[in-house]
């Protein structure tokens, strides 16, 4: 399977129609169908590290202030005990907990449900453990390249630049993006084509602009978790690149 990282941005995404959620159709239809996704969301932070275990994840409304329309929304996707179990196997960097608490975060359904509508593929997340850097989550990530060879759709869900302090909240649905956050969406799309992963990992390294972009890691690192599992043949697609309300990015990519 090809692994993805998609920019989520709003969850208004989850009900709205606009060019970002076809991009995400659009990006279902041109891959095979997987037999189960794997997402890395950055709505699920941990201490250590927990992969979801249970048949039926519950829906999670992670956000307040929103229209009740959106609090209505549920994705019954079935899971995977079997893929977690997997998952949890195979990754030797840590102790991996199975979770029969969480379920499937926003960061997860309000993509995946433009994605597959019938939610007839089962699901599981992975949590990020908020205690590590980027260098770690990159090693660990690599850990599950081998699912993708089982059909298993890996799915890293944040926001490339992701300043929710910085938003221009009356332009929130406006296409444009600030000087600062431009620049830094531009150098980190440079260094994903050019497959300079180091540099990406070094983000804290990379100036001003990527501080601005990545006030706090957890929107960012789900790219890195679909960048780790990709092959050095493979190449990198980008999609949905724009800035939103001035302090975001919707830049998505495929992988393979």
């Amino acid at each position: 399977m090809p692994a993805l990282f998609l920019g989520h941005g709003s969850p208004m995404n989850a009900i709205e129609e606009n060019e970002f959620v076809e991009g995400f159709r659009k990006i279902a239809a041109e891959i095979p169908k997987p037999s189960a996704i794997l997402c890395v969301s950055a709505h699920w932070e941990t201490r250590g590290t927990f992969v979801t275990a249970m048949e039926n994840p519950p829906t999670i409304h992670d956000f307040g202030g929103f229209p009740r329309e959106l609090f209505a929304v549920e994705y019954p996707a079935m899971g995977s005990p079997d893929l977690a179990y997997e998952a949890k196997s195979i990754i030797t960097k840590t102790e991996v907990g199975l979770d029969d608490k969480w379920g499937l975060d926003h960061g997860a359904w309000s993509v995946i449900r433009h994605m597959y509508p019938e939610a007839d593929i089962p699901v599981i997340q992975l949590s990020l453990d908020y205690y590590q850097n980027a260098q770690y989550h990159y090693e660990l990530a690599r850990e599950l390249r081998s699912l993708r060879e089982k059909g298993v759709l890996i799915i890293g869900s944040g926001n490339m630049v992701h300043n929710l302090r910085m938003v221009a909240w009356q332009q929130l649905n406006d296409t444009f993006g600030f000087d600062w956050a431009i620049e830094a969406n531009e150098k980190m799309k440079h260094f994903i084509l050019n497959d300079d992963h180091k540099s990406l990992i070094d983000y804290d390294k990379q100036g001003k602009a990527f501080d601005l972009a990545i006030p706090t890691p957890e929107h960012y690192m789900p790219l890195l978790y679909a960048l780790a599992v990709k092959d050095q043949r493979e190449q990198a697609t980008l999609f949905n690149d724009k800035a939103v309300g001035g302090s975001l990015t919707m830049t998505s990519l495929k992988i393979g």
